[in-house]
């Protein structure tokens, strides 16, 4: 049985809009209708649909589907009532199918590539197969950040920390980690206003840092607006900043405007406790470096981004130092 892929029984979670042509759907991670007024660069990493999956119940055997062709592209994970069955790497490919599957009805989850654009043309299932939504009562949380939310170099979609977190502590995930482009634009502050959230985290500082966007002057105001735009509509649910991870050539050695990640840190915090004391009793600062620090060196090839180890350490760690704490635990996938 062939589905369209906008169906309504399919359900791409984590996705903010939905491109739509004749000959196939897009997830896109910023929303389509507006593109014009965010940036180009932004625009490339959102068409990365990291976090997305393609959801729902039926007791097929089969999956299977039919897609454009990717010159990049990462590996496509396939879980059945949360558990991991297996992976394809999409590179270059126009299908993909899973065989072999329990013939019980079942909640099926595609986490899509975090890397490289997916454009899907059709889905199939056995003939006869049930085919319901899946309703996910979960928390919702929306991650935003860099290169390092993103998690190119992830072992595959379920492999990244924000998908470490959300499988195992029962959360709903929307992922806005955009490589390179964390900047804490304006637009970005306004769509996480927008969407549903029970909790929400900012990963925030090493694009700033590294493209010297904001100097010490701006980045303490930046956050602070930020976090006004998106208590607007989210006035109370827990809202969490956390400064850079550790990256040894950037600790201590200013860019072009005199700042480096320790300075970045003091400021995420003095911006978290100038919200607390102005009366946000669910503002919370989080030390990337408790998240992932200099004992995991060895864990960064590129002195900057961990490598597929390092971002199972990041999900074990942004688990126990903030979802533990902050976010009410759903259920976890197995």
């Amino acid at each position: 049985m062939q589905l369209k892929p906008d169906t309504p029984q399919l359900t791409w979670q984590g996705a903010v809009s939905l491109q739509k042509t004749e000959n196939w759907v897009m997830p896109w991670r910023t929303p389509h209708p507006m593109h014009v007024l965010f940036p180009e660069p932004l625009l490339e990493r959102s068409a990365m649909p990291a976090g997305v999956r393609i959801s729902f119940r039926s007791n097929t055997t089969r999956v299977s589907g039919n897609i454009v062709p990717q010159n990049e592209s990462g590996i496509l994970d396939l879980c059945c009532e949360g558990e991991v069955l297996a992976s394809l790497d999409l590179t270059q490919k126009d299908n993909f199918a899973f065989e072999g599957l329990s013939g019980e009805e079942k909640m099926i989850e595609l986490w899509l590539p975090q890397f490289g654009q997916f454009q899907l043309r059709n889905l199939t299932i056995d003939d006869g197969a049930t085919l319901r939504p899946f309703a996910d009562a979960r928390p919702r949380w929306v991650t935003y950040g860099s290169s390092i939310t993103q998690c190119r170099t992830a072992a595959s979609a379920t492999q990244t920390w924000p998908a470490i977190v959300a499988r195992q502590h029962g959360l709903n995930l929307t992922c806005l980690g955009y490589g390179g482009q964390c900047h804490l634009d304006a637009m970005v502050a306004r769509m996480i206003r927008d969407l549903p959230a029970d909790y929400i985290s900012m990963c925030l500082g090493i694009n700033i840092q590294g493209a010297s966007s904001l100097g010490p002057r701006a980045f303490r105001p930046a956050i602070i607006g930020a976090v006004q735009i998106v208590r607007e509509k989210h006035p109370d649910i827990p809202l969490v900043l956390m400064s850079p991870i550790y990256s040894p050539p950037r600790e201590e050695t200013p860019n072009a405007v005199g700042f480096h990640l320790k300075g970045m840190r003091e400021e995420v915090q003095a911006a978290a406790e100038a919200l607390q004391s102005h009366g946000d009793r669910n503002i919370h600062y989080i030390d990337g470096l408790r998240v992932f620090g200099a004992d995991y060196e060895h864990l960064l090839p590129d002195a900057l981004h961990p490598d597929a180890e390092g971002y199972r350490v990041m999900g074990k760690n942004f688990r126990t130092e903030v979802a533990e704490k902050f976010f009410v635990y759903g259920k976890p996938e197995k």
